[in-house]
Parts: C-alpha cells; structure tokens; sequence
C-alpha cells in the first residue's frame, strides 16, 4: 500500500551553467511530481530555452582547453573525490531519487551505488596508458598514438536510472579532457542536479558540467544540431535516437545511442525453474518494467510451459505494489500517468491480438494507489512471435511467454526481433550454453540469469537497433569520448648542413 504522501514545500531548482546555479531566461519553471502521490511536487525546475543553451555551450568552451590541459591523473583524482561524496550522501540522494522517480529504495540505492562504482572505476583510467607504442618499418623512426579529447560533448540521459546513466556518461567524458552539457529528462531532472551540485564541491572547475533542464523535443533537437558541440550520447527510445542521428548526420558530429529492447529470455526443458522464475520475475517487473534491459520475453521450452506458467504467475501475484520509501514494497508505480496509458493500450493489444491474459492487465485505482501511477504486474501466455507485445518495447511491469518445442525454435524466436540488447537462457546444458552465447544476437547474454544486472568493468550496448554500434562502460569507456592520434617521431642519425 502507498505511504502517505510527504508535507515537504517544494524547492525551485536552478540550471547549473558556468559554476553558477542560473534561472533560466525563458523565465518559465515546470513542476516534477512524485508517481507514487502525484499531487506532491518534488521540485520546479527551469524551463530552458535556445539561450540557455548559448550559455552553457559558450561556458564549456570557455573551461575546455584548461581542463584537458589538466593531467589525466588530476582530472582522476576530482571523480574519486566525487565517488567518496556520493558514498557519504548516498541514502539522501537514493531516497530523493524514489520520491523523483518511483523505484524502491533498493533499487535507488543500486542507482547511486552504480554511480559512485563507475566514478571509481573512471578515476583510475586516468593513470593507464591512453595510447600505444608500435614499431616503425623505417629506421631512426618511432610511432605512437595518443588519445584527444573531443571538445565539447551534449549528453541526453533517460529517467528511468536518473543518476547511473548520467554518471557513467559523464564521468568517462570528463575523464576524457571533453566539457559536457547535460540534459537530464524532465521527469527526473533532480538527480542530475545534484550529481552536478557534487561534482563541484569535488572541485570540477567552472563551466567543465554544465546542466540544463526542460523538455526533450525542442531543448533537445537545439542540443543535438549545435554547430560547437562535437559529440552527443543519448540514451533513450528508437524514435528519439533516429531523431537524434539525423540531426547529427547532418554536420558528421559523432553520435553515441543506447537504444531500446524486446528482451527474452529461453527457458529450456532442463532449465531449474525455481532459479528461472526468481530470476524472471525480477528481471520482468523490478523496476516496474522500465529498464532498456528488463525481461520482456520468456521463450519457454514446451515440456515445461505449464509448471513454468503456474509458477511465474504465482510469484507475480505476490509481488508488494506501493510507494518506493516503504521498505516492505517489491514493485513501485510507473514514472507517470501517461505511462498508465501506454501500457495498458498494450494490453489491449495483446487481448485483441488472442494471446491469453494469465494476470495483471489493470491500473490499480483503488483507495490505496489512487493517487499513483500504478500498474499491476501483467503476463500473457499463449503469445507468438508475430504479435505486437512480442516485437514492441512496452517499458512497463509487461511480460509475453511464448511456447517452443525446441532450442533452434527458441533461438529463431529470441533473434526475430527488431532488438538485439540483452538475452538470457536457462539451461543446464553446458553444450547449450555454448552454443547460445554464439547463436544469441545481442549485445548483453546471460547464462542462467535473467536480462538485468550488468557490470561496469563490461561493454554495455546492443546489436541491430538497440544501438548505433557503440559501447559504454568497460575499458574502452573513456576511449568512446576521444580520438584517435597517430605520431611519426624521425630521429637521423646525422643532420644535413
């Protein structure tokens, strides 16, 4: 059930432009709202504008040439410094990032804690080796690379991670020498700030971050066809990334996107179903649903569709539904009503398409949800790999479970769709496993596990159209925001007078 809503006036949040907190120009504030109590604000944020942008822009590139002029080990030691502050507000910040967002305080908590991992993993790039050294073919001749930072680089981040993502975005770009302009999304635009507020007192110089708030379209697009900035990494739908790549493609500016997912996840015939159904269930519905790597799909072998079935519904049935800050709470409301809306229009969809519903399928509006954003966790069996909810991000506590008779069968059916971000299978098969990991075609697989969980240490990206074929994270996470120097260094033996 959802807690009571929280008495706590609402603050007015300024954009962060230059080391100075800034009112916007357009002179306007939009208000963020809490989705397990709708009617409580969380905060008003600045409307930005084009001039905004101007600003943030012309301050970037005033802090850029002196902050990568900066060594790499300087640049470093600014995000351990910020890791150690996020470690020290790390309840503060996760409990506001439930109250901005909905997710429950564990998950929040993992949010910040990704964060402040990948704020330590960067700090120490900043003392490896940035290029290599490679013989010449001639002699009195030596060759190496070295790696140069962009300039300056527009990062566009989703709400459903309000501070993972904009960190493992940004700390790699800053580590790189690049300045960066953030724009948090409008549902979520406290998090960022705040990761904002620390990376200061951490001691980033002025104008290195700069952060703008307000709305994707118009805010967005002037982002992302700035003649001055030299890259954008955009983490968000199919439909804004295609928007995204054309506006880029125009001037040839790099474009780093993190797309969507139709996750599946086969269940063989030898699969531990109580381990596949733990898992499942919350790689399906934690979060509500709203993770770019949430389970989507379960590709269940035949000769354990039925057992798999009863057990699945059971666990989803006992799920806890509420506010995140209750601690007794497994699954919280969708981000907004609006998001209502769009997954319950799936659910008419897969009832009119003839899959069969097996449970969920409503808004919880009772007197206890009432003033939230909340949805029951929904399954539907029965489904094929044609339909609509097989093939369509749904973003939402929404799950297909489409019977097999075999593992080619299952590999087809996990490959038919548009996606290629993550893919799990239960088996305990090791030759199966094998031939997953081969036959899979997407850029995350999990081998008894479900589709969530990443690491930082490990590439993150997708295949086909989860991506543009870039990867986040990893070793090469600072690689991603810098080019490529080769130097030819000729040293004779003897000089001509």
């Amino acid at each position: 059930m959802a807690q009571a809503a929280s008495s706590i006036q609402p603050s007015t949040y300024q954009n962060f432009i230059g080391g100075q907190w800034r009112d916007s120009q357009s002179g306007e504030t939009f208000a963020s709202t809490n989705p397990a109590h709708t009617q409580e604000i969380v905060g008003h944020f600045q409307l930005s504008n084009v001039a905004d942008l101007e600003d943030a822009v012309e301050a970037a590139a005033q802090a850029q040439r002196a902050w990568a002029a900066t060594p790499a080990p300087g640049r470093g030691d600014i995000l351990l410094r910020t890791a150690l502050l996020l470690e020290q507000r790390k309840e503060e910040l996760a409990r506001l990032m439930t109250r901005e967002m909905g997710k429950i305080l564990n998950e929040t908590r993992g949010d910040v804690q990704t964060a402040i991992d990948v704020a330590k993993f960067v700090a120490s790039e900043g003392r490896r080796a940035e290029g290599e050294t490679i013989p010449s073919a001639l002699p009195d001749k030596m060759c190496l690379t070295l790696r140069h930072p962009l300039g300056i680089v527009g990062i566009i981040t989703p709400w459903n991670f309000p501070m993972a993502i904009p960190a493992w975005k940004t700390f790699p770009a800053l580590l790189a020498g690049n300045a960066v302009v953030l724009k948090p999304a409008s549902d979520t635009p406290l998090s960022s700030l705040k990761l904002a507020e620390i990376l200061h007192e951490a001691g980033l110089p002025a104008g290195v971050l700069n952060v703008l708030t307000g709305p994707g379209g118009s805010l967005g697009d002037a982002l992302a066809s700035h003649k001055r900035i030299n890259m954008i990494s955009l983490t968000g739908s199919n439909e804004v990334g295609r928007r995204v790549a054309e506006l880029c493609g125009r001037d040839l500016r790099r474009c780093a996107l993190e797309l969507g997912g139709k996750n599946a996840v086969i269940v063989m015939d030898d699969a531990d179903l109580d381990l596949a159904v733990n898992n499942i269930t919350l790689g399906a519905f934690g979060t509500a649903g709203q993770r770019c790597t949430a389970t989507s799909r379960v590709i269940v072998h035949g000769a354990v569709y039925k057992p798999f079935i009863d057990r699945l519904v059971a666990a989803a049935e006992q799920l806890r539904i509420g506010d995140g800050l209750d601690s007794q709470t497994q699954v919280g409301p969708v981000v907004n009503r609006g998001r209502i809306r769009a997954i319950h229009e799936y659910t008419q969809i897969g009832q009119q398409e003839g899959a069969r519903l097996l449970t969920g399928g409503n808004a919880l509006t009772d007197d206890s949800y009432a003033e939230g954003a909340f949805y029951q966790p929904t399954i539907f069996g029965d489904v094929h790999s044609e339909m609509r909810i097989a093939r369509e991000e749904v973003f939402g506590p929404f799950l297909s479970l489409l019977p097999v008779d075999s593992y080619e069968e299952a590999i087809a059916v996990a490959n038919s769709t548009e996606y290629g971000l993550s893919t799990g299978i239960f088996t305990d098969d090791a030759r199966l496993a094998f031939r997953a990991m081969r036959d899979i075609e997407s850029g995350l697989v999990y081998i008894n596990a479900a589709t969530t969980g990443s690491e930082i240490q490990l590439p993150f990206g997708g295949l086909k159209n989860s991506g543009n074929g870039h990867r986040e994270l990893g070793a090469d996470a600072v690689n991603e925001f810098s080019e490529v120097k080769s130097v030819f260094i000729s040293y004779p033996t003897h000089r001509k007078h």
